[in-house]
This record gives structure tokens, sequence and C-alpha cells, in this order.
């Protein structure tokens, strides 16, 4: 699905957005229905800017060229030991064909044992191009969803990093690989995406033992019905959720009850829930994070350097199901799903691929049990329209689940509880005709879980606070801030063992000139990303970066901790 031109954010700018495809292209003209197709295309001004260092003079306004794509957060660390590089995917997308071939593991890193795997996507593209969302899959296990950023004339390129420790059963062994970033080549849409994709594998030693915390297998949800090992006494699911594709659904915090005078529709309003059904019963539940990728909010300025969180390495959402492995150890082939609560029937636009992270007792065939609890929060929510000559949609929501079960293993019965609880709450206000449009909206996501004697707590909150308006002279400018947090502890009998926390923080406030040709945009924009990583999560204990761009010069680098 190519992008949408209706949302509040979007849909009063559609014009706008469409004269960044290049001077003199009409809204027509963009990419016909593509399910990666993500917001606007990259539109470069005429004046040249090379990227330079940080700390440089930035110029007046944006040029033909900016600093490459990064990021604040923290690198993968990498033992010392041993490695070995094996080529998983290099492709050039032009359309939608996906990329098709096969994976070996490597020999002289050891087999399966290794101390760390590391993924490391890097892509290049020039001329003129939308965002794209892209997946790689490696026998049929999704290890990667990213999306691209938007280049400039004269070509950027970028990186991406992530640790794949934990896909170890299926890296352990030869598989299929396919990769796609669906993509449009034509007169228009100038930029051919360029990717490679390596892992590097580290080999374990003495001191250095193979990654912790390892599944034993990882099954892919290809299909709603999953027959599991028998000896499971630990089972994860983790959904790449995103919200993407050109429609609504890309906007979804925005959307609006169908009485409500916006471009934007949703029955019930931008309350949406990811959940995890077993046998037809609610098994999990999360908010989803609320993704924007670098064509977003009508203003791709704002990202030409510095993405929004998660954008360029989306992050799964995990459930704990150990709850339900007594069910599914009885050899049976059970159902589960994946859906996304709040989406209007039959609107496409959210992608749910699953795996499931499975632990096996090495001690037993057939690991025994029940599902002893289940108690769920009802949900709540509503989305109060109050018309006026500025509309506001005040929305708030949340559900509540806690499910307990137990299983005896080969050493003793262990005891698993978990609880999550999710919330909303958001106030959109719009002129008529959208000139204005304005956002304020925190999703919280609470979860505990307790296996054993050990409980882990972790508390989620993310945060959007944005405005787009279309001023006088067309003058268009989008301030933005995004907040990505989470607080973990972990307690062994009551007494805390670990803490981490993470606050990642985006700001960014970008304007041009709307509906005029290029030389005449002056496009301006500072941005500004802050990633803070404390505790055992964090490389040495802490991790504290943050960048600043303007008009594409990297003006600040400074390093914490």
């Amino acid at each position: 699905m190519r992008r949408h031109r209706i949302t509040g954010l979007l849909g009063a700018f559609a014009l706008a957005a469409a004269g960044l495809a290049g001077a003199g292209t009409p809204a027509a003209a963009a990419p016909p229905a593509a399910p990666a197709s993500l917001g606007a295309p990259a539109s470069p001004a005429v004046v040249a800017a090379a990227p330079v260092v940080a700390g440089a003079e930035p110029p007046a306004e944006f040029g033909t060229d900016w600093h490459d794509p990064l990021t604040p957060g923290p690198p993968v660390t990498r033992p010392s030991t041993r490695s070995c590089r094996v080529t998983l995917a290099q492709a050039r997308f032009v359309d939608f064909t996906p990329y098709r071939g096969d994976y070996a593991p490597p020999n002289g890193c050891g087999r399966g044992d290794w101390a760390k795997v590391v993924l490391r996507l890097d892509g290049k593209v020039k001329g003129r191009q939308y965002d794209r969302l892209g997946n790689l899959t490696v026998g049929g296990v999704e290890i990667l969803r990213t999306s691209t950023p938007e280049p400039s004339p004269d070509g950027i390129t970028w990186s991406v990093e992530k640790d794949v420790s934990h896909y170890r059963d299926t890296l352990s062994r030869p598989q299929p690989v396919e990769m796609l970033i669906g993509n449009v080549v034509n007169d228009t849409y100038t930029g051919v995406i360029d990717v490679e994709v390596t892992l590097t594998f580290f080999a374990s030693d003495e001191r250095t033992r193979p990654a912790a915390d390892t599944p034993d297998r990882v099954l892919p949800l290809t299909t709603p019905t999953v027959t599991t090992p028998r000896n499971t006494e630990r089972l994860l699911a983790e959904v790449y959720a995103t919200g993407s594709g050109g429609g609504c659904e890309e906007y979804w915090y925005l959307t609006v009850p169908d009485a409500a005078p916006y471009s934007c529709k949703a029955a019930d309003g931008p309350y949406r829930e990811v959940r995890v059904l077993v046998d037809g019963q609610l098994a999990g539940l999360a908010a989803p994070f609320p993704t924007v990728w670098t064509g977003g909010w009508s203003n791709p300025f704002l990202w030409y350097v510095i993405p929004g969180p998660r954008a360029f390495d989306v992050q799964p959402i995990r459930y704990d199901l150990t709850p339900y492995a007594a069910l599914l150890n009885d050899g049976r082939p059970h159902r589960i799903e994946v859906s996304v609560a709040g989406v209007p029937a039959g609107q496409a636009g959210w992608s749910t691929p699953t795996n499931l992270l499975l632990w096996q007792d090495a001690g037993r065939a057939v690991v025994t049990g029940a599902l002893t609890r289940h108690e769920e929060v009802a949900p709540t929510g509503s989305s109060r329209w109050t018309p006026g000559s500025e509309h506001r949609l005040d929305t708030t929501g949340g559900h509540g689940l806690t499910v307990a079960g137990h299983l005896d293993t080969s050493h003793g019965r262990v005891v698993t509880t978990v609880t999550r609880m999710v919330r909303h709450s958001s106030t959109h206000r719009w002129t008529e005709g959208e000139s204005r449009d304005a956002l304020s909206a925190e999703w919280t996501d609470r979860e505990s879980v307790t296996r054993g004697p050990t409980t882990t707590r972790t508390a989620r909150a993310y945060t959007m606070e944005g405005e787009t308006t279309l001023g006088a002279g067309d003058r268009l400018r989008t301030v933005l801030s995004l907040g990505d947090r989470a607080d973990t502890v972990v307690l062994r009998a009551g007494r805390e063992i670990d803490r981490s926390r993470l606050d990642d923080r985006y700001t960014g406030d970008a304007s041009y000139t709307a509906n005029v040709p290029r030389e005449e945009r002056h496009a301006v924009a500072t941005t500004t990303a802050r990633h803070r990583l404390y505790g055992s999560q964090a490389p040495g204990g802490c991790h504290d970066r943050t960048l600043t761009t303007v008009q594409g010069v990297l003006t600040v680098d400074r390093r914490g901790c």
C-alpha cells in the first residue's frame, strides 16, 4: 500500500506531501499499492550541504546531501573469542521480488554453542525514494524487521546491528533465507535499496560461555495450528507487530470514531492492543509500540539523519505463555493466534509475524502440569468527541490479565504466574480542514512474571507529543517528541538481584514551504535524540549518548557515563 494521504497529520497536507516527491509531481504520481510503503518520499532542497563531523557549522537550510543516518543506542557488545562471518543476504531491491538464498552454519566457531551471534545490515541508497518496510526470515523464523531511511540525491549509507543469539536453534543447521524490502523504482522514484546482511559468530571457550537463557527450539507460527515438544518447561511468544503499509493503521494513534469529521476513521477510535489466544482463550496482551517511520508526520525532514525510536530495529513484543505449557504438552495440535484489537473489521494494515521460543526439560520426555488460574480484568475504554472550531477527541482504555500454571519438571514443581496491565490515554485536537493537528498520548504496559522464586517486573511507558500546522504562505511545521521508557527489576525470594532502566527520547522541529518548487522550500530542521540505558542490559552498566542535527548536519555527538 502506498503512503496514504488522508490521516490528520497528512490529510490537510496531501499536496505538501506530494510536492515532496519532486517539483510539479501531483499526488496521483505516488507509487502504486505496495505493502512496504510507509511515508513521504525524500525531497532535498537545492543548497549543498555535505555531511561533516559533529560540531560543524550547519547551513542555513537543507541541501542536496546530509549526514548518514545514525542512532544513539548502544552497540552490540562482542566477545574477544574467535569469530566467523557468514553473508546471509545480498540484494538490490527494485520491486516486490524477495531475495531468496541458502544459509549454512560456519565452520571453525563451534556448532550451536556460540558465545554470541551478531546480525549486521549495511544499506545504501541514493536519489529519491519512499521509506520502506523490510523483513528477514531464516527457516521461516523472522529474525529482523526494519525500515529504511529516505535518501539524498548524493546517496546515504546506514547500518543496523542486532544480537540474534537466541535464534541459536534456527542458525545451527542449513536453512532457506528470504528477505524483502518492497520497493518501487521508476523515473520519479529512483532510489534502489542495496543491502548486505551478515552474521558474525563468536566461539565459546573456557572463559566465555555460550549465550545464556537461549531457547532450545524456535518455531515460526506460520499457521495458527502448532504442536509443541511434550517436554516444554518454558514457552515465550515474540510478535513483530507493526501497523504499516500506507493505510490508516500506519497512524492508528490518530484515528477517530466514524461520527467525527476527520480523515482517518476507526469505529472505536485509536485504542489498540496486541493479543495472543491459546485455543480461543486470551493468553496474553500488550500495548503496541507507536513506531513513527522515516516519512512520518508529513515531514521527512525530521528523520533524514536520526530516525525515531525502534524505526530501524523493530523489537518484538514478548509474551510468557508458560502457564499454558501443560495444556500444549499433550502431544496434540493446538491453536495459537495473534490479533490486534481495535482495528475496524475487515481493515488491513497490521502485520504480526510470530515466533515461539521453547525451553525443554532434558530430564523428562513429557512434562505435565495444569493451568490453574485465568483472571481477566475486562477491557475498558471510550473515545469522546467534542466538536468545535477545534475538534477534540479524548480516549482512554485499558485491559488486564493474570494467568498461572504449574509444571512437574525433573527438577521439581515450578509455578509460573504472569500478570499484565495495559493503559492508553490520549487527547487529539484538530481544526476544520486539519490545517492544525495535534496529539498528546501515553501508553503504559506493566508486566510481572514469577517463575519459581524469581520475579521479573517491567514497567514500560511510550509517549508521543506532536503538532503539525499549515500556516501563512503554506509554511508547514511539525514539532514532535517521542519517548520509549522501561524499568525492569528482578527479585529472588523477595530480594532485588538485578535492575535496568531504559530512557530513549527523540525531539524534532522541522518546517518547509509546501506547494512550491524545490528551490523555494527553504527546509530547516533541528532534531535531538538521547538514549540512556543503565544496569545489566547496558554495556559496562551504563550507556548515555546524545545526537543533535541541524539542517542534516551532525552538530552534537556527546557520550555520558
